[in-house]
């Protein structure tokens, strides 16, 4: 197994473009900026299969796989208890719920030890939905942005545009004041690993196909998101970061990026809350369509 790093990516590329599990995870890009220490992935080839490992932050201890990628099917379970054979790893975590219904629950269980993984639920949203913010449900969105609008882009003090790898040190600056405006740092390791991870992905800008947005005001960087393909129909938004002392940037972010980062895709994955309570109540304000179920499999 070799560490995944970005110099991967190209190799790896035609393997993640044919997969079609919905969790956001099993984007590319994702898991590159993902893949540092102290939490490094690495990834072989067997069975014409891409086998990356992986683990999930509620048990850093006990390093495991993903779903394989790259077959024109998904392994079954017999395939996937095989895969493991002489390997070190304890089994798979991010594990779809599609999976597990398709595959079926009682032949999954006849290999493995079926577990739900708390808090790594992912949220689906329909594009049109966050980029229009149409309907009572979203009153509340809609008063912070026209507020945002009035106070700040009617006067010409807002500059939305594509982020490019131009912007990055501007980018990587604001995400330490977005800290600091957190309280220094982001309390948690989960949120600590996910601004690391962003802080990766910045750095990879125009080496990897991220879509990014970025917003200055007053000429200075207050909000930016990075996005990537999932598959045909599903766009993830890994990273979206927003000065909070700006009232209504936020809503104003997140509906621009709806509107500008997934030109062909139906849907949106905003990924899971990583069990942060608050984290969860914005994501579900937004109104997800489903939210999607990730397994861990150890094997019996």
């Amino acid at each position: 197994m070799k560490e995944l790093t970005v110099d991967d990516y190209p190799l790896l590329e035609p393997f993640f473009a044919r997969q079609t599990y919905r969790l956001g995870i099993y984007s590319l890009p994702s898991l590159i900026a993902w893949s540092q220490p102290p939490r490094v992935y690495r990834w072989g080839i067997a069975e014409g299969l891409v086998l990356v490992t992986s683990d999930a932050l509620d048990r850093p201890d006990e390093p495991c796989l993903v779903m394989p990628v790259g077959g024109t099917k998904a392994p079954s379970p017999a395939e996937l208890r095989a895969l493991l054979a002489g390997s070190p790893y304890g089994g798979y975590c991010f594990v779809p719920g599609d999976y597990v219904e398709e595959a079926g629950r009682g032949e999954i269980e006849r290999h493995f030890r079926l577990g739900l993984q708390e808090g790594y639920e992912d949220y689906l949203y329909r594009k049109e939905d966050l980029a229009t913010l149409r309907g009572n449900r979203y009153v509340r969105k809609r008063n912070l942005i026209h507020q945002f609008e009035r106070n700040y882009v009617a006067s010409g003090r807002v500059e939305t545009a594509p982020l490019t790898a131009g912007d990055v040190p501007a980018c990587l600056d604001f995400l330490e004041e977005w800290c600091r405006a957190r309280g220094q740092r982001p309390k948690g390791p989960s949120l600590a690993a996910e601004v690391a991870a962003a802080r990766r992905a910045l750095r990879t800008v125009g080496v990897l196909p991220w879509r990014g947005l970025m917003i200055r005001v007053d000429g200075r960087v207050c909000a930016f998101a990075l996005a990537s393909r999932l598959t045909d129909l599903i766009g993830v938004l890994n990273f979206e970061k927003a000065l909070p002392s700006v009232k209504g940037l936020y809503q104003y972010l997140d509906r621009e990026a709806a509107r500008l980062l997934f030109p062909a895709e139906t849907f949106i994955n905003k990924e899971s809350d990583m069990g942060v309570p608050a984290l969860a109540v914005m994501k579900r304000s937004y109104g997800p369509v489903e939210t999607i179920s990730s397994y861990r499999l150890t094997p019996r």
